[in-house]
């Protein structure tokens, strides 16, 4: 059976994200936003929400950014600390303000050895953190892509054998470069290819948009053990629901969400969950894709990314569903 696994997204993989996933019956795992190491263990006083791992902490795989191996290994143990299957090591960053600073998809462009020291000392803080926790296993994991422009199948691929040489037991690749983006189709035959050589699961992430997109993609790296979707679920949280039913055969299973409801539960989850400095932001990102599903979408959109308080987006969601309540309800 195919694992369905929530990306890791900056300012939206949180706890209240995740509970508007759950409404429709969730995925098999969920990846936290980006924790910076070095802020991690300064215990700032954000870094509490980072570590939420709400509602359901057994799916929780906490994601570790940073440009310092000593750091990252310390902050992995932070993380393991508060339970969930395991810890990511963020190798596929490619946002320049991550990258530039050595972190995200700049291990993938430092020395083989610079990076392989990372992840041995990862790997070997895990294992002593297990051993004082009379064997609680942590997962090691780390997500990527292919490299730089001129990366080469060779090149790629010797990067992911010293993974697995260190002890990395699941990889999550990107199939794109670091300037592709969001251009084109992912080169999915990577991901066929990288499951076809390693000994360990590789998730497919890129280019999940729909049921018909998650078989295509399946049609092209069968062999992967999951698909990783990011943005597509800040627009269609029921997308897992979606794809599952659609692997299933149950396609003639219909079920119908309340998009009102929905956004209203959202905004309140954010107030529970979220300090009052993250309100704007976690909004905006969200509402920034929620309102791609409806026909007035940029003028929704527009009016809720100039909220000026959560109150006025509470008013603004119940002003658009009265005026358009055929956008109400969405059936998939």
């Amino acid at each position: 059976m195919t694992r369905l696994i929530c990306a890791p997204m900056a300012t939206l993989s949180h706890e209240a994200f995740r509970h508007a996933i759950e409404k429709f019956g969730g995925c098999d795992e969920y990846f936290t936003e980006m924790i910076n190491a070095s802020s991690l263990l300064n215990m700032g006083p954000f870094e509490k929400y980072y570590l939420m791992s709400g509602p359901c902490p057994e799916k929780i795989v906490w994601q570790i950014t940073g440009n310092n191996a000593q750091t990252m290994a310390e902050a992995s143990v932070v993380a393991a600390s508060q339970g969930g299957i395991g810890v990511d090591l963020n190798m596929g960053c490619s946002a320049p303000q991550i990258y530039k600073t050595g972190a995200g998809i700049a291990w993938m462009l430092k020395s083989l050895e610079q990076t392989r020291d990372l992840v041995r000392q990862v790997k070997k803080a895990l294992v002593e953190y297990e051993k004082q926790q009379d064997g609680r296993h942590v997962r090691l994991s780390v997500k990527c892509r292919l490299g730089a422009e001129d990366f080469t199948e060779s090149s790629f691929f010797d990067f992911t054998d010293m993974l697995i040489d260190e002890g990395v037991e699941l990889i999550t690749l990107h199939p794109r470069t670091i300037k592709e983006k969001y251009r084109g189709l992912p080169k999915y035959e990577y991901v066929q290819k990288l499951e076809e050589r390693v000994s360990v699961p590789v998730i497919l992430n890129g280019g999940i948009t729909d049921a018909a997109s998650a078989e295509y993609a399946l049609t092209k790296a069968p062999s992967c053990t999951g698909l990783m979707i990011a943005r597509m679920a800040a627009q269609k949280p029921w997308i897992f629901s979606e794809i599952t039913k659609h692997l299933n055969g149950e396609n003639k299973k219909q079920d119908s969400v309340d998009c009102q409801a929905l956004a209203l539960e959202f905004i309140d989850d954010v107030l529970k969950y979220q300090p009052p400095e993250f309100y704007k932001t976690r909004l905006q990102r969200f509402f920034a894709y929620f309102c791609q599903n409806f026909k007035f979408g940029h003028y929704f959109q527009t009016q809720m990314l100039n909220a000026k308080s959560v109150e006025e987006s509470q008013e603004r969601v119940i002003d658009y569903f009265l005026k358009q309540p055929d956008d109400r309800f969405i059936t998939y």
